[in-house]
């Protein structure tokens, strides 16, 4: 049996649960009757406001109840209660949505430009949590201001001004920075760094990149520190050695770029409790020459549920 159907199924059995336990009692004090009423009684619009308390994917296994629950599910109150709550200033004016259902969908599969075209938000279609990609240019990279170093080009998508493409460098070093502010509370994030390789690549091979991801501010054995690696092809003898830093490798994204696991965090949210969090990428040890990677950014998506 699939992940998939054990969730729904187990949805289905939490409706079941609700519908026969949760009944109000209407008495007809001129008569002295009890009426058992059940949850398809209620308004339309109250039974919209208790859905617009659960998540996108949990509306659709309510639907699947009743038509009562059905229609329901269709109201601007459940909708609006998913998407960002400052969507009036991300979406452009001369954009014309039918409803918030529609806007919805329209923010899970076309993201938006934030902070002047240095950030990516989007939001998680089952989940309706924020997503976010800071850019190559909100990144602080070492050297990035020498154009013997690095160079800045067009983004191949176009999602970005520009991206960044390393010419030649012996220390690697990324780093990244982002409020928690602009993400979801309450959530688990995964970080992961964009990147692509060009025609001519070297000097990733059988190297072991060091990353942390943490709160500024606090101790370090207390972020996220693993070891990655930019380059596929690993020799038994590199393996062997790095054994016990359970290596990292890329996978390659549906868009065609590819992406590393950098690290997790809990952002716990909140009306105050707000963290930054840094994101630190360094190869200092092997200081030979270093050259033909892209860098898109750091993207923060919310992690998968193991």
């Amino acid at each position: 049996m699939t992940k998939t159907r054990c969730v729904h199924q187990h949805f289905w059995k939490l409706v079941q649960h609700l519908k026969k336990t949760l009944r109000f009692k209407a008495s007809d004090k001129s008569h002295s009757v009890t009426e058992s009423l059940s949850l398809d009684d209620l308004p339309e619009e109250c039974i919209s406001i208790i859905i617009s308390f659960t998540s996108p994917r949990d509306a659709y296994v309510f639907a699947s109840v009743s038509k009562t629950f059905a229609s329901a599910i269709q109201s601007d109150i459940v909708w609006e209660k998913f998407i960002p709550s400052e969507y009036k200033s991300l979406i452009p004016q001369s954009r014309d949505f039918l409803s918030k259902k529609e806007l919805y969908f329209a923010l899970c599969h076309e993201s938006v430009l934030i902070d002047d075209g240095k950030k990516i938000l989007w939001i998680e279609r089952e989940t309706a949590k924020r997503c976010i990609m800071l850019s190559a240019m909100n990144l602080s990279i070492t050297w990035g201001d020498s154009p013997q170093s690095w160079r800045w080009v067009p983004d191949p998508q176009a999602r970005f001004e520009t991206v960044a493409e390393l010419l030649e460098v012996c220390l690697f070093e990324i780093r990244g920075r982002i409020n928690t502010r602009v993400l979801s509370p309450r959530t688990r994030y995964s970080v992961y760094i964009v990147f692509m390789k060009v025609n001519i690549c070297y000097g990733f091979e059988n190297v072991a990149v060091e990353v942390v991801v943490g709160v500024v501010g606090k101790d370090l054995e207390e972020s996220c520190r693993r070891y990655v690696c930019f380059d596929e092809a690993r020799d038994e003898q590199f393996r062997r050695r790095d054994r016990g830093k359970n290596l990292v490798k890329p996978e390659r994204r549906n868009d065609g770029w590819m992406e590393i696991n950098l690290g997790e965090f809990f952002n716990e949210g909140g009306l105050s409790k707000y963290d930054e969090i840094e994101v630190v990428a360094l190869e200092n040890k092997q200081r030979h020459w270093k050259r033909g990677l892209i860098i898109r950014g750091i993207e923060i998506r919310p992690a998968k549920v193991r």
